[in-house]
């Protein structure tokens, strides 16, 4: 099975900008989306053979989140069931017949963390709640994680060390989360690799330099390890500042 999971910073935009070639050719069964920034009847997805869900925030053009799934979930959630943090359209949860699919855009810490209290009770909440779900079944979680976990993962660590995605709070709630039973996919498979990120800033040309930050995961329940087949990072898809990330895995 083929999942593939793409912050696409606006969906509107995005479409302009190949994003129909480019979920054409990456042919995934299910399509996650974070960061669509749009109420879904502002927009006409003519997408054979695939459902969708999605999930706005209050705030018209903020957040949001979306699966275009080829295979009908038993159910679809969404938000963690708590008020606070169900304003901004952030989670989606699949169930299907062995796993659960939770697409995820993490609230950013932004600049000088000034997000990062709320951002700490976000991840305790959302690692509470992945917890409850994997007592049940495995877990796939993907998305925008906002954080870079280890220096490897960013190519400018000392100078990122203080910022929001690089702090050691942060950080350390994804060392915390990985504890709690998860496998950070990519790095399960490819545990040296440099140079690898999703996301670059749209200043000084970051992209053409490759000066990035892998901050886009798949995640995976301990318990899957071995159905883990491959992971990928698509950096020659362009129409974001983020690419998307890909899991191949048996379930």
């Amino acid at each position: 099975m083929k999942l593939i999971s793409w912050n696409v910073n606006g969906l509107r935009a995005a479409m302009t900008k190949g994003f129909m070639d480019a979920f054409n050719e990456l042919d995934a069964d299910m399509f996650c989306l974070q960061e669509t920034k749009l109420q879904p009847e502002q927009i006409a997805m003519v997408l054979p053979g695939y459902e969708q869900y999605w999930n706005s925030a209050v705030k018209k053009g903020y957040s949001g989140t979306a699966i275009f799934t080829r295979v009908k979930p038993l159910s679809v959630v969404n938000g963690i069931g708590i008020e606070e943090h169900d304003q901004e359209g952030r989670v989606i949860t699949a169930e299907y017949d062995n796993f659960y699919l939770v697409t995820c855009y993490t609230p950013n810490s932004q600049r000088e963390l000034a997000r990062l209290d709320y951002r700490m009770t976000w991840e305790d909440a959302f690692r509470a709640y992945l917890l409850e779900l994997d007592k049940k079944k495995p877990v796939i979680l993907c998305g925008d994680l906002n954080v870079a976990h280890n220096e490897i993962d960013l190519k400018n660590p000392k100078t990122n060390r203080k910022n929001a995605g690089f702090s050691d709070e942060e950080r350390e709630k994804m060392t915390e989360l990985l504890g709690a039973g998860f496998t950070d996919t990519f790095r399960f498979l490819y545990p040296d690799a440099v140079d690898a990120y999703s996301w670059w800033s749209y200043m000084g040309k970051a992209r053409d330099r490759n000066v990035g930050w892998r901050i886009d995961y798949f995640v995976t329940s301990q318990r899957l390890d071995d159905a883990i087949v491959e992971a990928k990072i698509h950096s020659q898809i362009l129409g974001s500042d983020h690419c998307p990330v890909e899991l191949e895995i048996n379930v």
